[in-house]
C-alpha cells in the first residue's frame, strides 16, 4: 500500500508540474511585451548612480522616458557632455548645448553673523527644526542641522560654521541637496561658466529687518539694480539675478554691481579655472558661497 500511495503522489506532483509548465509557457508568450532594444541601449550608456538629478526616480525609468516619451538626452547631471553625446547618437537626435547643472546656496551668513538665535533641544534636522518657531531671527535662512549634506551621496556639501556649503571639485548637480531644504533655499541653475554671480540671500522683508536679523542679509537697496535693471530684478525687497540674460559681455555691470553692494551678498560662486587660479594667485579674494534659486518659506506649516 505504502509503495501504491508513493507511487501516486509522485505521478499526481509529475503531472502538476507538467501542467503548470504548459501554462506558464503559454502566459509567457501570451503575455510578453516587446522592449525597445534603444531602452536598455541607453541605460547602459547611464552612469547607473539612480541619483534622481535628471528628474526621474532611476537611470531605467529615464531610458525608458527618452525613447517612448521623448525626454532630452541631456538630462543626466552626472553622465555629463558625453552621457548626452551617446544618448543622442541611439535616439539619432542631435544634443544641443549642455551646460552643468550646479548647486547654489542662497543664505551667506555663519552663526555669529545671525541674530536672534535660540537654543534648540529637538531632533536636529531641518526639517525638523524648521516647524518651530524662533529657532533664529531670520526665517528665510539656514538653518544648518546638515540634512543636504546627509542627503549628498558625493560628500559635496557641508555645514561650516553653521552654513551649508557646496564643494564643487566634488558636487555632480544631481538636486538632491535642494529636495530636502525646507526652506528652498538651495537650487539648481544651469552654469554658463566654471563660476558664475549668486546672491547670497533669501530675505525679502524690509531693510530695516533684516539687519534686526542677519549682518549680512541683502537690504534690498536696489544699488544692483539701478546699475542693470535687465540683469538684477528685484523680488519684494530681495535683489535677484536674470540668469537668462547673464553672460560675458554684462561682466563689466557685474563688477560694478558687485562694488556698489554693502553688504557683499552678490558672490561669484563655482569652481574656478586653472587659468582664473593663475591669474588670481597674488590677488586677495572674498570666500566663495554656494548659492540657487527659489528662496522663501511660503509653503511651510509653522507649529509653535
Amino acid at each position: 500500500m505504502n509503495l501504491v500511495t508513493i507511487g501516486l503522489s509522485a505521478s499526481t506532483l509529475l503531472g502538476m508540474a507538467v501542467v503548470i509548465c504548459y501554462i506558464l509557457g503559454w502566459a509567457n508568450k501570451a503575455f510578453h511585451v516587446e522592449v525597445d532594444p534603444r531602452i536598455d541601449a541607453i541605460n547602459e550608456c547611464l552612469p547607473g548612480a539612480n541619483c534622481g538629478g535628471c528628474g526621474y526616480i532611476g537611470c531605467g525609468e529615464y531610458a525608458e522616458s527618452v525613447v517612448v516619451d521623448g525626454a532630452p538626452p541631456d538630462k543626466c547631471p552626472v553622465g555629463g557632455t558625453a552621457c548626452a553625446t551617446a544618448v543622442a547618437e541611439i535616439m539619432g537626435v542631435e544634443v544641443g548645448e549642455s551646460l552643468p547643472q550646479r548647486p547654489i546656496v542662497h543664505c551667506g551668513a555663519h552663526y555669529h553673523e545671525r541674530k536672534g538665535l535660540s537654543e534648540y533641544r529637538g531632533e536636529r534636522t531641518c526639517r525638523a527644526a524648521n516647524l518651530v518657531a524662533g529657532i533664529q531671527g531670520c526665517t528665510y535662512g539656514c538653518i544648518g542641522f546638515g540634512d543636504c549634506a546627509r542627503a549628498c551621496k558625493y560628500d559635496a556639501i557641508h555645514v561650516i560654521n553653521g552654513l551649508a556649503t557646496v564643494d564643487y571639485e566634488k558636487c555632480i548637480g544631481c538636486g538632491a541637496c535642494g529636495q530636502v531644504c525646507p526652506r528652498n533655499i538651495i537650487t539648481i541653475n544651469p552654469f554658463k561658466a566654471s563660476k558664475i554671480l549668486a546672491v547670497t540671500c533669501s530675505n525679502k522683508d524690509s531693510g530695516k529687518d533684516v539687519m534686526a536679523v542677519c549682518e549680512v542679509g541683502c537690504i534690498g537697496c536696489k544699488a544692483c539694480s539701478r546699475i542693470s535693471s535687465d540683469l538684477f530684478q528685484m523680488d519684494e525687497g530681495l535683489s535677484t539675478i536674470n540668469y537668462e540674460k547673464y553672460s560675458k559681455e554684462c561682466s563689466l555691470d557685474i563688477m560694478k554691481a558687485c562694488e556698489k553692494c554693502p553688504k557683499d551678498r552678490l558672490t561669484f560662486v563655482g569652481k574656478p579655472t586653472q587659468k582664473e587660479i593663475e591669474a588670481t594667485e597674488h590677488v586677495d579674494l572674498p570666500d566663495v558661497v554656494e548659492p540657487d534659486f527659489k528662496t522663501t518659506i511660503d509653503d511651510t506649516e509653522w507649529w509653535g
